[in-house]
């Protein structure tokens, strides 16, 4: 497993990666949708940001702070969850949730309010990072795909996230260039 510094450091890369992205896009591209069962690159972001403040890092804060009823010292990671954290990445499928008002991210109301949200998780990170290492990490709490899993690997999860959507970055990106034939064409940088 890799160490939390070298995952934020990766981290970093990857956010750095998706705000050179969101310079080509227009709004009217952060919008623009396959289809209505998939969404748009700005509801990518959205969730991208939400699950990292709402979820992921909520779940570090409380196996640290061990004061949470979802909390357990005895529970195991699923099959995908071993091989996910043993190869440092999520597989390259597709994961489909049907459309939720629970789920399904909103579209953006600004291409700022994405480079703050994204500036602002880089920045939790930097902070959980270094409170990861003052810590002893005997707490867990259930990932309904990957099992239960301490702050570390919360942590590490959220690197991990942000580069598994880059493949639905690239996909959703060859529909706006394929699809809405817009003259706003964005620069292919990877």
């Amino acid at each position: 497993m890799r160490s939390t510094t070298e995952a934020l450091q990766s981290f970093e890369a990857t956010v750095g990666r998706y705000l050179v992205e969101l310079e080509n896009l227009d709004m009217e591209q952060l919008h623009a949708k396959p289809n209505e069962e998939e969404w748009s690159i700005g509801q990518m972001y959205m969730h991208l940001i939400q699950s990292a403040q709402l979820l992921q890092l909520r779940n570090v804060d409380q196996c640290l702070a061990g004061s949470e009823a979802e909390l357990s010292s005895t529970g195991e990671k699923t099959e995908n969850g071993r091989a996910a954290f043993e190869l440092g990445s999520i597989p390259p499928i597709r994961i489909r949730v049907p459309a939720s008002p629970q789920y399904t991210p909103q579209q953006p109301e600004s291409k700022e309010q994405l480079i703050e949200g994204l500036r602002s998780v880089v920045e939790r990170m930097k902070r959980t990072e270094i409170a990861l290492g003052q810590t002893v990490e005997d707490n867990k709490i259930l990932h309904p795909g990957l099992g239960a899993l301490n702050a570390t690997e919360w942590f590490l999860l959220v690197e991990m996230h942000y580069r598994h959507h880059l493949l639905q970055l690239e996909r959703l990106k060859s529909f706006l260039e394929n699809g809405l034939g817009s003259s706003n064409t964005m620069s292919q940088n990877s």
